[in-house]
């Protein structure tokens, strides 16, 4: 049984119809990858599996449970995280409190008090800063306030949206540094993400969307070797 499954997945925008029944699998410890044009529908995919859209039709199952119906709250104590993209970060609250806000769910004051040292020891930076509104934070800072306000939930699944977008480079490099060591640790990696080279050389397998549909799927090094996801993807054919 996969950890996550999507079978048939239809969702519609008003008249618009986001995805056009796509299917989707994710093992217990992979990273998997979405990657397409703007609009192929990968965010969207991500919201239905948070429950922030109701599918018009299709399944979605994360553990063997299905997710039809659950509140976006219940789906996070399923195990399910969201870094969504534009961070989404809360401006005027500090570090810290933005990162306890992502154990919400939570009770434990000293597990809690361990996944924020874990979180600090990942994201040095954010060390330096738990004082700080993060609103005054640059881009690199609040995207990986993001990713561990998000992660402080203990998430079995992490779903990122686009996390390196608008960074400067050396900031780039430090976010799939943390998505390759969190899935290390353990967590189960769904990830969109507009540098498509970037992508799938982090993850294990990768599918292409377009237009609501799944166009590719296929192992990573078999999709960067691809001449036609190259040319359409990865900035040329080889």
């Amino acid at each position: 049984m996969s950890l996550l499954e999507i079978k048939n997945l239809v969702a519609r925008y008003g008249r618009i119809t986001a995805l056009k029944g796509i299917s989707l699998h994710v093992e217990e410890g992979e990273i998997v990858t979405l990657i397409g044009a703007n609009g192929a529908g990968k965010t969207t995919t991500l919201r239905a599996i948070s429950g922030l859209i109701r599918p018009a039709s299709g399944r979605i199952t994360f553990a063997g449970q299905d997710l039809h119906g659950r509140a976006p709250h219940a789906i996070v104590r399923l195990g399910i995280g969201h870094s969504p993209e534009g961070r989404r970060i809360f401006p005027r609250m500090t570090v810290r409190e933005n990162l306890e806000l992502g154990a919400y769910t939570r009770s434990s004051k000293r597990e809690i008090a361990e996944d924020t040292e874990h979180i600090l020891e990942t994201f040095p930076r954010l060390r330096e800063r738990l004082g700080q509104r993060a609103g005054t934070m640059s881009g690199g800072e609040q995207q990986m306030l993001a990713i561990g306000r998000t992660l402080m939930g203990r998430p079995r699944l992490l779903l990122l949206d686009e996390p390196s977008l608008g960074l400067a480079p050396i900031f780039v490099q430090t976010i799939f540094s943390v998505i390759r060591e969190i899935n290390a640790r353990g967590t189960t990696i769904l990830l969109i993400e507009q540098n498509a080279t970037q992508a799938l050389a982090v993850a294990t397998r990768g599918y292409v969307l377009e237009v609501g549909a799944v166009a590719h799927e296929d192992t990573s090094a078999n999709l960067s070797a691809s001449v036609t996801v190259q040319e359409a993807y990865l900035g040329g054919g080889g």
